[in-house]
């Protein structure tokens, strides 16, 4: 076969199913979220969603990470909310405790698998290396999060194992914006794509304090536009 042969992308509900059914979203983009007040998760989901996107990925880095999660889940069943920078065991009982549907992580461990499929959890593993993407592969999971993409090579590295590892999917993370987003959609092995340009710290906190998201609204539908472009042509 072919390097470049890639088989059809199927939906993402499809793609992760080991024990579980992955949850199904629209967005073609999955916005990395910082958040650092739990009071910004709500109106921030909101203001996605407004702008096309119907999936966050809101990320332990912070404190309030995980009362956000518990808070979006709530208040907004139509936003697809996923934990993101879930590293260890412990992380995977908060998060599904919050009401995470899904959940990411930079990297993968024996350990962290057997916690995430015991949860019954939809998990998407990170790899940087072809040998970790065989490794993920192997305990069944065909979309993962290569990250950070631009470091670990990203638009080659993509490209170059599209061919012996055509059956994998990748939401790259790391170094994607607006400007080559559609580049890496255009790839046949890319699923999705990953990125904190939509919702940066500063704009989020300024939102808050005045209570204005148009802007977050305007950042996710230009990347909602972008992304429809790629599927006009």
């Amino acid at each position: 076969m072919p390097d470049d042969v890639t088989t059809p992308i199927p939906p993402p509900h499809l793609l992760n199913p080991p024990m579980t059914t992955f949850p199904s979203f629209k967005s073609k983009t999955v916005p990395v979220i910082v958040i650092t007040d739990v009071a910004q998760a709500v109106p921030m989901a909101h203001a996605l969603l407004a702008g096309g996107i119907d999936v966050m990925e809101i990320t332990l880095r912070h404190p309030a990470g995980l009362p956000a999660i518990a808070a979006v889940a709530k208040a907004v069943p139509q936003m697809c909310v996923g934990a993101g920078t879930v590293t260890t065991t412990a992380d995977v009982a908060k998060v599904v405790d919050a009401g995470a549907t899904f959940a990411l992580s930079p990297g993968m461990t024996d350990s962290l698998i057997a916690a995430v499929q015991k949860a019954n959890l939809p998990f998407v593993p990170g790899v940087m290396t072809p040998g970790e993407v065989m490794r993920a592969r192997d305990h069944g999971y065909s979309l993962m999060k290569l990250f950070p993409a631009s470091q670990a090579g990203g638009l080659g590295m993509l490209k170059a194992m599209g061919g012996p590892l055509s059956d994998v999917r990748f939401c790259p993370t790391g170094g994607v914006s607006l400007a080559n987003m559609n580049e890496f959609l255009a790839l046949p092995n890319v699923a999705m794509v990953g990125g904190s340009w939509l919702t940066p710290v500063n704009i989020v906190e300024t939102a808050l304090r005045t209570g204005d998201w148009s802007t977050i609204t305007a950042l996710a539908q230009e990347a909602t536009d972008q992304a429809a472009q790629l599927n006009r042509n």
